[in-house]
């Protein structure tokens, strides 16, 4: 009898849980109103609360079925996460958003906010030169695709910073070669920045330090050379005046005055006369 009362007992369970199954109805999530999602996290981007502003942008995103403003979203995202310093994360959103919406109006802005986003992650040039290799491309490439946009202008200045960097870079390596007497390698790196970096402010002292070197090593040929062309083209510096000092008394190095025009034209042709000489 106890067992027959027990049997009772689960069959009776058993009937009330399927039928409180089939009671049960699957109700569809309303869906979220992605304009009202976007103006949110607009008002919070004005309001520079980025984290809030993207948390709105990407629902927005989700939600919007029309590409042109899905688009719109995902940009904006990337935008707030760049606002907030966090370069890895918007780098993958912006990623991310030229793969899915390569048609886009405003890709090309997508483009210059990549390259800022580079630019931004440059460090001290005794340190990783990977970041700033990595700038030199994105802002390369952004030069050659939209040479005409008005972010062009922008991304030209802050190439001329970059080839800066790299130049401060070599040299720096250059310096510590010499310093422990490594004397192919130092001049590897200074006549980089001669061929490569000439239009920086550390083309002087590159040609200096070649100067040093060959006269240091007794090869007063090549001391001679980069000196002409040191004294050629800086001769009012005080690298001119070093290298001068450096030489014997015998080498004479007679000042050379321009006029403006000649200077211009000489300096158009710098390059070619430089490619000749270290070839």
């Amino acid at each position: 009898m106890v067992l027959r009362f027990f049997l009772l007992l689960i069959l009776l369970f058993i009937n009330i849980s399927c039928a409180k199954k089939e009671d049960q109805v699957y109700v569809v999530k309303k869906k979220i109103d992605p304009y009202i999602l976007y103006e949110e996290g607009f008002k919070a981007f004005e309001k520079n609360d980025f984290f809030f502003a993207n948390k709105k942008f990407v629902e927005a995103e989700l939600n919007f079925e029309i590409p042109k403003y899905a688009a719109k979203s995902a940009l904006m995202s990337s935008f707030c996460l760049y606002g907030i310093n966090f370069y890895d994360e918007a780098e993958e959103s912006l990623e991310r958003y030229l793969s899915q919406y390569p048609g886009d109006t405003n890709i090309i802005y997508a483009h210059y906010l990549l390259a800022m986003i580079f630019f931004e992650q440059i460090a001290d040039e005794k340190k990783d030169i990977a970041p700033i290799l990595k700038a030199k491309e994105k802002i390369n490439f952004f030069l050659e695709k939209y040479p005409n946009n008005e972010y062009a202008i922008d991304l030209k200045f802050k190439k001329k910073l970059i080839l800066s960097k790299l130049a401060a870079k070599e040299l720096y390596v250059a310096k510590y070669y010499i310093s422990v007497e490594k004397w192919v390698p130092a001049i590897n790196r200074l006549k980089k920045i001669v061929k490569e970096y000439n239009e920086t402010i550390f083309i002087e002292e590159a040609l200096y330090r070649l100067v040093e070197i060959y006269y240091y090593l007794g090869i007063e040929t090549e001391a001679k050379k980069y000196a002409s062309l040191l004294g050629y083209n800086y001769n009012s510096s005080e690298w001119f005046s070093k290298s001068y000092q450096i030489l014997s008394d015998d080498y004479d190095i007679t000042k050379i005055t321009k006029s403006p025009k000649e200077k211009k034209r000489e300096k158009q042709n710098f390059f070619n006369r430089i490619i000749k000489i270290i070839k």
